[in-house]
């Protein structure tokens, strides 16, 4: 084995990733949002961003993992190097990340309209076979992130070690992170101000025609009064035309289980759905408590608490109460303002907050859960880079790929498509990349680069 191999190119996905960035517009609208007057860089900070988004997707978990990208240059030209990177993020301020959001919002309305005008039209979420549409689905939660001590903003967290706590709201529909907030890691989860200030952020990420109907789910660990009212009230919007929902985990006391017990006692109990069939689960069961739960004047209108009960996992035996372990089924409560649709069909839309976990999880390992610098602000910057990594992939998917590489993870993603070496020829002043004629991925890679080639350039 030897390294003096010449003409070979790794990681040839990094050229769809690249290219499609520039197609929709998203390499223009990062130059022009961190522009400084009287500042020309050698390299420019919006291809940077971009370049430093197409590492991550490839798989870089750190700033120096940039250098993947060099190893292409003589595709891509001149590449940032890793302390010119550095440079770029420290030299992005709250300014500056508010512009980057502005300039991701305005690329994404583009990449919306191109996905309403594909033939199946854009994605809707679907429950037990049952499409929600015309609704944008957003699901917010947390995640905790270690740190050492010596970091900005590295404190105690509820689940006792040093770390910060990361908002994250992402779109069911889509698969795209919307908003991801970097907050000390004492902020509470069910602190209302950060949860709408991250639902907000998410919610100006969309065009106009996907904001009027929105679905907000949240598990209890956000559960607050000022939240719900901000969503029921369409955060202030007085327009009709906006019909917002919530679906958020709903705390359960003494008197929701006094609801419960009466709820077995009277056999008020409906057949929940989840079967492996798709159809009912036998052992698990949903009421709507409403009634129930005496007084609830002081909520929305049309707020509905429904609860369910299955068989107690031995997971949740040390969290359960004494009712669950003598029934040996563990009982949950949510809450909604859905006016319509059967409780069955409420629940089961809300147990798919659940996409929201693996969703985190790939992102964690996506470069996420390494913060690169002792500055929180620098963090932030590094935090929005991994956004744009999310996007950058759910675009790629939804737009050039088919069938099942449409839905697959980062993982399965890297190995079929993204990290496929390939071959540099020149000649008759063009340079083709020659991938592996044996390579089970080859067409829908070269179907990919067609399509991105074939995008209409933003207006």
């Amino acid at each position: 084995m030897s390294g003096d191999g010449k003409g070979q190119v790794g990681h040839v996905g990094g050229v769809h990733l690249r290219l499609l960035a520039e197609r929709t517009g998203l390499t223009g609208a990062l130059s022009v949002a961190l522009e400084r007057p009287g500042f020309v860089p050698v390299h420019d900070r919006g291809q940077v961003m971009v370049d430093l988004a197409v590492a991550i997707t490839l798989g870089a978990t750190c700033i120096r993992d940039i250098r993947l990208l060099e190893h292409q240059r003589p595709v891509f030209g001149p590449v940032a190097s890793f302390p010119t990177v550095w440079r770029a993020l420290k030299e992005v301020d709250a300014l500056g990340l508010r512009r980057i959001e502005r300039a991701r919002a305005a690329v994404r309305r583009h990449v919306y309209g191109l996905l309403r005008d594909r033939p199946e039209g854009f994605p809707e979420v679907e429950v037990e076979g049952v499409p929600l549409t015309g609704w944008t689905v957003i699901d917010s939660d947390g995640t905790l992130i270690a740190a050492p001590s010596e970091k900005q903003g590295a404190h105690g967290t509820y689940k006792g070690f040093l770390g910060h706590h990361v908002f994250v709201a992402t779109c069911d529909n889509t698969g795209e992170e919307l908003a991801a907030v970097l907050h000390p890691g004492n902020v509470s989860a069910n602190d209302a101000a950060v949860n709408i200030d991250v639902l907000a952020r998410a919610v100006a990420q969309l065009p106009w025609w996907r904001r009027q109907k929105i679905l907000f789910r949240v598990d209890g660990a956000g559960f607050s009064h000022q939240l719900i009212n901000w969503i029921a009230s369409a955060g202030g919007r007085a327009s009709a035309t906006f019909r917002w929902e919530y679906s958020i985990g709903w705390s359960f006391t003494e008197r929701e289980q006094a609801a419960i017990e009466l709820c077995d006692s009277n056999n008020l109990w409906q057949p929940a759905g989840g079967g492996s069939d798709g159809g009912v689960r036998e052992d698990a069961f949903v009421a709507d408590i409403t009634g129930l739960l005496g007084d609830l004047t002081g909520w929305p209108r049309h707020h509905r608490v429904i609860a369910r009960k299955e068989p107690l996992h031995p997971r949740y035996v040390k969290d359960a109460s004494p009712y669950e372990v003598d029934k040996q089924m563990r009982c949950q409560t949510f809450a909604t303002n859905s006016r319509r649709g059967q409780i069955a069909h409420l629940d089961g839309r809300h147990r798919k907050h659940a996409r929201v976990e693996p969703k985190i999880r790939d992102q964690k390992a996506s470069g996420m859960s390494l913060l690169p610098s002792r500055e929180m602000s620098v963090n932030a910057v590094w935090l929005t880079a991994t956004a744009l990594a999310a996007d950058l992939r759910a675009w790629f998917q939804l737009l050039t790929l088919d069938g099942e590489n449409t839905k697959a993870t980062p993982k399965t993603l890297r190995y079929r498509i993204l990290h496929v070496p390939a071959r540099l020829v020149r000649g008759q002043r063009k340079r083709r990349l020659k991938l592996p004629d044996t390579w089970p991925w080859a067409k829908a890679i070269i179907t990919a680069f067609q399509r991105i080639l074939a995008l209409p350039h933003p207006t």
